[in-house]
């Protein structure tokens, strides 16, 4: 009597890998006044009065800060649409990305 042996089909599938995800990250600057960066936030990161009013007053008191995460293409549109606000009021507002660690 012969013995069969069946070896396992293994597929191998590609791993897709998650885009990277990136930081908009707002600086601070001692002439965009208070009020238009709370609105640039609220219109471009839909923010509530209160969640941009925080993260200004973080940026102010630290230099700079985290204003939300997004894969790559996202916070660079984000941050560019950001400042260009800012630039188009004669604002030197302005907001970069980062890669997430």
């Amino acid at each position: 009597m012969t013995e069969i042996v069946t070896k396992p089909r293994i597929k191998v599938l590609p791993k897709t890998e998650r885009p990277g995800l990136h930081k908009v990250i707002l600086v601070n600057d001692d002439y965009t006044p208070r009020e238009f960066v709370v609105m640039v936030l609220k219109a471009e990161f839909r923010m509530s009065g209160d969640q941009a009013y925080r993260v200004m007053m973080t940026a102010h008191r630290r230099g700079a800060c985290v204003v939300a995460v997004y894969t790559k293409d996202i916070a660079e549109t984000k941050a560019a649409r950001a400042t260009e606000a800012g630039r188009a009021k004669g604002y030197p507002l302005l907001f970069t990305t980062e890669p997430e660690e």
